[in-house]
């Protein structure tokens, strides 16, 4: 029976960063970009290393693909809805932060930013996203090109080569079917579950390496913690969102449900809420009246 693993959030920040277990992330990468991927080692800065309150949830790698190109890949994993203002930022900074002083601007390192993201993000049915940035005619529709000095120059056929890529990974639209490589990851990273069937690159190694039972006791507490705290956020997103939200029939029936004078059935009738959205809003002042004690 596969046995559950530790979650790629918080191996990001313990586990994978060790040139031991490189292999892991190069083995995802290389699924993910369809090309071999070797580290070359993980990337220290302000932006990545870890802050007190233990939320920050990105690491950059440089890299070296198949065809010997450098590339700098940074991976965020997050639950958070203003992931777009996020993705901008980071990748801004990861491009800022790795320019050597006094550089040219050709200089300027390829970027690529993969996303692992675990709550509804826009709309959309899949859950990998490809985004690049191309330069189309406003009237002849026709996309630019480099010419070929410029290839030259830059060692690339393609202006979308210099510019950022990004990878968003929607987990949640997953639908748990691994017959692919790449599928086998994202099973892993939605289920923290490997099972024995799969053959990805890197999996066989993380399998190992992410066994919650190979924890130091030290590790196993801190983990432990790491996982309530997760389910604590998430609670208080949805707590927040839903109180964050409400009309003035919804504000009455709070009243009504912290008076306790009335049961759910009595507020529908003076609200005209359904019984559901009553329950709805009861469960949560619940949860907030529960972290408060």
């Amino acid at each position: 029976m596969s046995r559950q693993l530790i979650s790629f959030d918080w191996a990001i920040k313990k586990l994978l960063r060790s040139k031991a277990n490189f292999g892991i992330l190069a083995g995802f990468l290389s699924e993910l970009l369809f090309t071999d991927i070797t580290i070359v080692e993980v990337l220290e800065s302000e932006s990545n290393k870890e802050t007190a309150n233990n939320k920050q949830n990105r690491v950059d790698i440089k890299v070296r693909d198949a065809d010997g190109q450098l590339i700098l890949i940074e991976i965020q994993y997050s639950r958070e809805q203003d992931y777009l203002f996020r993705i901008l930022f980071e990748t801004s900074k990861c491009i800022a932060e790795h320019l050597d002083q006094g550089l040219t601007y050709e200089n300027v390192a390829k970027v690529i930013s993969v996303s692992i993201l675990y709550f509804d993000f826009c709309k959309g049915n899949d859950y990998i996203y490809h985004g690049t940035t191309n330069f189309i005619g406003l009237h002849s529709q026709s996309e630019l090109q480099l010419n070929e000095a410029q290839k030259k120059l830059f060692s690339t056929e393609k202006i979308a080569d210099i510019f950022p890529e990004h990878y968003i990974i929607n987990i949640k639209n997953f639908d748990d079917v691994a017959t692919a490589p790449l599928d086998q990851w994202i099973y892993f990273l939605k289920n923290e579950v490997i099972k024995d069937s799969f053959k990805a690159k890197g999996l066989l190694e993380a399998k190992e390496a992410l066994d919650i039972m190979k924890l130091s006791p030290s590790d196993k507490v801190a983990y432990d913690q790491h996982q309530k705290n997760l389910r604590h956020d998430a609670s208080n997103y949805q707590s927040t969102y839903i109180l964050g939200r409400l009309e003035e029939k919804d504000k009455i029936a709070i009243n009504l449900i912290n008076s306790k004078l009335m049961t759910d059935e009595q507020i529908t009738q003076m609200t005209g809420l359904t019984v559901e959205q009553v329950a709805i809003l009861r469960a949560v002042l619940d949860e907030d009246n529960n972290r408060l004690a």
